[in-house]
């Protein structure tokens, strides 16, 4: 049996409103419910197909942030449809102050962050597979030129 794709994502938070704040306003996620008796949020894009694509759960405002460097999951990486929405992440993570940094991987274009309560997130957009080249067989790691990206693969081109 093979796995196809992750289908949603959960985190432990430390304050459920602010964390669900945040990714509504960074990545668009409506919120889709709060379980009666439990601190959570159940959101979903509104552009995908799952029932949710992320879980938030409270575990209250004492709890530490995850140490970087750790053992753990290091992001969560969200993909977008075309080079202009990754353009518009970079201005919506910058208004929250969560951008924390961009690569060129060849195969895909990515944005980095952190959201409240310092988990890590990818935010990316992929190259049409008949154009990953020589980078379809390894792990790499450019800057990125957004700008660049934009007059090439802007106007619509999508994964």
């Amino acid at each position: 049996m093979a796995i196809t794709r992750l289908n949603h994502a959960v985190l432990f938070v430390r304050d459920i409103d602010a964390a669900a704040e945040f990714y509504a306003n960074a990545f668009g996620f409506e919120e889709l419910s709060r379980p009666s008796g439990m601190r959570a949020v159940f959101m979903r894009s509104p552009s995908g197909g799952n029932h949710h694509d992320l879980g938030l759960f409270e575990v209250g405002p004492e709890a530490a942030r995850p140490p970087r460097g750790s053992t753990g999951l290091y992001h969560l990486a969200w993909e977008i449809d075309t080079i202009e929405g990754l353009a518009d992440m970079v201005t919506s993570l910058r208004a929250l102050d969560a951008l924390t940094g961009s690569s060129d991987h060849g195969v895909s274009k990515s944005l980095y962050g952190r959201d409240p309560d310092g988990n890590e997130f990818e935010v990316m957009w992929q190259v049409p597979r008949e154009a990953w080249g020589d980078h379809a067989d390894r792990a790499t790691i450019m800057p990125l030129d957004l700008d660049a990206e934009l007059r090439r693969w802007g106007a619509g081109v999508t994964a």
